[in-house]
């Protein structure tokens, strides 16, 4: 039995996205999330900004990463604002979820 040998080629990333389609609906979600926490970062303290990231997006629910409880409780205290920007700007957001984000050390 004789085993073909292919070359491998270097593609590129959009060359990637372009040939499969799992692939391209996983960058658009990530764009949609990324675009979703520029709309309401004017809605978070500048002092929390940096604990906020953009997360996962379910159907309806979208994710927010944070980086401690500290700023979940304060993020979550914003949650209803949020969402109705979010609204307001045509995205379907049925609820909004929090996720401590756990540093190892």
């Amino acid at each position: 039995m004789e085993s073909s040998h292919r070359p491998h080629r270097a593609v590129t990333f959009s060359q990637a996205v372009e040939n499969s389609p799992s692939l391209a609906r996983l960058t658009g979600l990530v764009q949609d999330s990324n675009d979703r926490l520029k709309a309401i970062e004017s809605l978070i303290p500048q002092t929390l900004r940096s604990s906020v990231q953009a997360g996962p997006i379910d159907d309806g629910e979208w994710c927010l990463l944070v980086s401690s409880n500290a700023a979940a409780a304060k993020v979550r205290q914003l949650l209803p604002l949020i969402q109705s920007r979010l609204i307001d700007k045509g995205w379907k957001v049925t609820s909004i979820r929090l996720k401590i984000l756990i540093t190892r050390k």
